[in-house]
């Protein structure tokens, strides 16, 4: 495994997830990044999970543009 390869893997992230309703089978509320102190709101467990990726994926792109 390479040395960047690695270090991507050792990143993590916290979220605070708070679900406010749960209608037709999925949640709805809001999702909370510690580390970028960033709140958004989600209408789907999908729509969560996506919000998720996506701010893993821009904590990803910050680390390469720091190195």
């Amino acid at each position: 495994m390479a040395a960047d390869e690695k270090k991507q893997k050792d990143k993590k992230a916290t979220f605070i997830v708070q679900v406010q309703f749960r209608q037709n089978a999925t949640w709805q509320g809001s999702i909370h990044w510690n580390e970028k102190n960033k709140t958004q709101y989600f209408r789907s467990t999908l729509e969560m999970i996506k919000l998720m990726d996506e701010a893993l994926g821009e904590g990803r792109k910050e680390d390469e543009d720091d190195a």
